[in-house]
C-alpha cells in the first residue's frame, strides 16, 4: 500500500499571502453579488452600480498583488514548496476564473445572459485548466516564460474594463473634445460588446501553446532587454496620454501582442515559402 505523505510544516507569511489572494477574489464576488452584511442599500445607492463594480474590480488587482508577492517572499525567505504551488492555483481558481465570470456578467448586458453565462463558464474551465497544467509543467515553464496567456493577466483585463467603468459612464454622457475624451467615448460604446469577445479570446489564449514572458520575474531578477523597456515606455506613454484608460489598454495589449506576432511570423512564413519557389 503506497504510504500517504503528511505535511508536518507550512511556511507562514507567504501562505498568508496565498490566502490574502483568495479572499479578495471571494470578497469580489461577494461584493458583485450585492451582499446586504457588506454593502447595504444605503451605500449602495450611494456609490452606485458603476463604482461597486469598479470597487470589484480593484480588489481583482489587490489579488494580484498578493499573487505576484507570495512567490517572490517564498523564494526570499527560501520557503518555496508543493504545498505553496498548489493552495497558490486553488485561490488562482476562485480570484482568476470564478471572480472574472461576476464581473463579466455586472459589465454588460450586449449579450442575452445565457450567452454570458456560456462564455464566463469557459472562461472558469479554461482557467482551471491553464492553473493545473502550470503545475504540472512548471518546472519548465518557469524557465522559458508561460505557456499561454496566465490566468492573472486574463482576469486582469477584465477587471481593467471594471475600475474604468464609472469613468467610462461619464465620457458616455459628454460630449467629446480632447483625445482622451474622444477615446473614452469609443471605449465606452465598443466595450459592452468587446468584453465578452476578449473573455472568449482570452479563454482560448490560456489553454494555448502561446509563450507569453515572464515580465516581472525578469524585472525582479535584472534580466531586462531592449523590448521590456520598450513596452516600458509604451505603458508611461499611455498612462500619461490617456491617464486611467491605458489600464484596459496595457492588459490588451500584454494578451493580445504574443498571438498576434505567432499569426503575422506564420502569414510571412508562408509568403516567403510561395514566392521561393
Amino acid at each position: 500500500m503506497k504510504r500517504r505523505k503528511r505535511l508536518s510544516q507550512f511556511p507562514i507569511l507567504p501562505t498568508l499571502m496565498t490566502l490574502g489572494n483568495g479572499f479578495c477574489g471571494l470578497l469580489c464576488i461577494t461584493l458583485l453579488t450585492r451582499s446586504e452584511w457588506l454593502i447595504d442599500e444605503v451605500w449602495q445607492e450611494k456609490l452606485g452600480d458603476a463604482r461597486v463594480v469598479s470597487l470589484a474590480g480593484m480588489l481583482l488587482f489587490v489579488a494580484m498583488l498578493f499573487d505576484l508577492l507570495d512567490g517572490q517572499v517564498a523564494r526570499l525567505t527560501k520557503q518555496t514548496s508543493d504545498f505553496g504551488a498548489q493552495l497558490d492555483s486553488l485561490c488562482d481558481v476562485v480570484s482568476f476564473g470564478v471572480a472574472p465570470v461576476y464581473l463579466l456578467m455586472a459589465c454588460t448586458t450586449a449579450f442575452h445572459s445565457r450567452l454570458l453565462w456560456g462564455i464566463g463558464a469557459l472562461f472558469a474551465a479554461c482557467a482551471a485548466l491553464r492553473l493545473a497544467r502550470y503545475n504540472v509543467e512548471q518546472g519548465d515553464e518557469h524557465e522559458s516564460g508561460f505557456t499561454g496567456l496566465p490566468s492573472p493577466a486574463a482576469a486582469g483585463t477584465v477587471a481593467s474594463f471594471a475600475i474604468v467603468r464609472p469613468l467610462l459612464n461619464r465620457f458616455d454622457e459628454m460630449q467629446p473634445t480632447d483625445m482622451p475624451a474622444r477615446l473614452g467615448a469609443l471605449v465606452a460604446e465598443v466595450s459592452p460588446i468587446l468584453l465578452p469577445v476578449m473573455m472568449f479570446v482570452m479563454a482560448l489564449l490560456m489553454v494555448s501553446r502561446i509563450p507569453y514572458p515572464h515580465i516581472f520575474d525578469e524585472f525582479f531578477r535584472g534580466n531586462r532587454n531592449l523590448g521590456q523597456f520598450v513596452q516600458l515606455l509604451f505603458a508611461l506613454i499611455a498612462i500619461f496620454t490617456i491617464h486611467e484608460l491605458a489600464l484596459p489598454l496595457i492588459f490588451t495589449a500584454f494578451a493580445l501582442t504574443p498571438p498576434a506576432q505567432r499569426t503575422w511570423s506564420g502569414i510571412t512564413r508562408r509568403w516567403h515559402t510561395t514566392f521561393a519557389r
